[in-house]
């Protein structure tokens, strides 16, 4: 192994470090565990409460006139393309989307137009300046974009890459390096890790495969979020267990979804087109995992001096964020939760669940039904609307559990990732939301009649 100087230990040590414990160490705050980026996000969220809607409203409206405009403007070829220019220079199907999102959210900020646009279940839901999803993207995005760095830039990743490779890569078909992004999701935010899984892809280190697995398989509803589910149903003291299940599904789902279509069937290249080999993940003669894996993470800590390029780069990530991604989250999320509000649309496609719940001896199969398939609009959904319409603990405890373990839903990591760059579109998030919920009730329904 070479030799490097105390002064690269202390860049790969001390940001790694830093980087760790604010991304994926949960701590107690007001009572709730929660990661420490997250505790920072909604103390910023409190203090500008007062003027995030129109902050909110603004940044919409800039995403979605730069959009227009950059239609409107002189062809460049990539590399002689600004930061601002590939920062609203997308094609026109996103620029629709993007001006959509932004008569959405002027729209709620008003309460102009149709209700079922901007009603608290709606549009109001995501735009609400105290818990609304799209308010928190910003303040999360802020610290994200910033703070991303200390987990990508300075060899942590490319140590755990290289000790994590003979497990992922069997296992889940995936890079050693994806463990910290699926721990990220995992005892932080699904938010989280889909960020970290599109950086990493756009920077070469996921194949288009890769990063629609990760995207999709480990995005994971936070211990919390957990929390608040099975407690909307009522079943608090039956945490630990309904946990478990969902730890226990969410796994091999993990090992199924990546073999089957539509994820199969996904490139093994990258981003610039080049061929996945392998090669890189090999260790060479004279190493073992752990040595190999602290080199590259020392040498990619002695190329990676540069607080001031790193702060640049963060907010980069920021404004890519806020223009790119939140615009995607209002404007689909708004039309899924109108789809599940004011139609009945997913009581229609649900419908061919009550037979299999039957089949599975779910109590109540024709009233769980449609909650089977109103997750893909938002995760809370199917647990408000068991909540004093189910009574059996059965099929409480299972669509409870299940909504957890669909994980694609419109109004956060779904909308998220189709703003993303992972190559994933909105037929194929539905087709693996309706795969992971037809594999999952069954390994679901029978832990649930174990335990009532």
């Amino acid at each position: 192994m070479k030799k490097f100087s105390a002064s690269t230990w202390t860049w790969f040590l001390i940001p790694s470090i830093i980087g760790v414990f604010l991304f994926m160490v949960p701590i107690k705050y007001g009572g709730d565990w929660i990661v420490p980026i997250a505790v920072l996000a909604n103390w910023l969220a409190a203090i500008i409460t007062p003027v995030i809607l129109w902050v909110a409203v603004a940044v919409l409206g800039i995403a979605a006139l730069g959009s227009v405009i950059m239609l409107f403007a002189p062809k460049k070829a990539p590399e002689e393309r600004s930061f601002l220019e590939n920062l609203f220079g997308v094609t026109v199907f996103w620029t629709v989307v993007r001006v959509l999102g932004a008569i959405f959210a002027v729209l709620t900020a008003l309460k102009l137009g149709p209700e079922a646009v901007w009603s608290k279940n709606t549009g109001g839901l995501l735009l609400d300046p105290a818990d609304g999803l799209v308010t928190f993207l910003f303040t999360i995005f802020i610290f994200a974009g910033l703070l991303l760095p200390l987990l990508m830039n300075f060899g942590l990743l490319e140590f755990f890459g290289t000790m994590m490779v003979k497990i992922m890569r069997p296992l889940f078909k995936l890079p050693g390096r994806s463990s910290i992004d699926a721990l990220a999701s995992w005892v932080g935010d699904g938010t989280i890790g889909v960020l970290l899984t599109d950086k990493q892809y756009q920077e070469g280190h996921y194949t288009k495969k890769e990063a629609s697995i990760i995207a999709t398989t480990f995005s994971v509803v936070s211990i919390t979020f957990s929390i608040v589910i099975i407690g909307t149903v009522g079943m608090e003291k039956y945490f630990l267990p309904f946990y478990g299940t969902v730890v226990l599904t969410g796994l091999i789902l993990a090992l199924i979804m990546p073999r089957i279509y539509p994820l199969s069937r996904k490139k093994e290249e990258y981003i610039d087109g080049r061929k996945f080999t392998g090669e890189e993940e090999q260790v060479p003669p004279g190493y073992n995992a752990v040595t190999h894996g602290l080199e590259n993470a020392l040498s990619t800590a002695q190329k990676n001096r540069h607080l001031g390029r790193t702060f640049s780069d963060g907010m980069k990530n920021v404004f890519d964020m806020w223009f790119g991604v939140i615009p995607v989250v209002m404007a689909f999320g708004t039309i899924a939760l109108i789809l599940a509000e004011y139609t009945s649309l997913f009581q229609i496609i649900g419908k061919p669940f009550e037979p299999y719940l039957a089949l599975l001896q779910i109590p109540e199969a024709a009233s769980a039904a449609p909650l089977m398939i109103i997750g893909f609009a938002d995760m809370f959904l199917p647990s408000i609307l068991a909540d004093g319409t189910i009574t059996s603990e059965v099929t409480l405890f299972t669509v409870a559990a299940i909504s957890v373990v669909q994980l694609i839903y419109m109004s956060e990591v779904g909308g998220l990732i189709l703003g993303t760059k992972i190559p994933v579109n909105i037929f194929e998030l539905f087709v693996i939301f309706l795969l992971r919920t037809l594999i999952a009730l069954p390994i679901i329904s029978v832990i649930a009649h174990l335990l009532f």
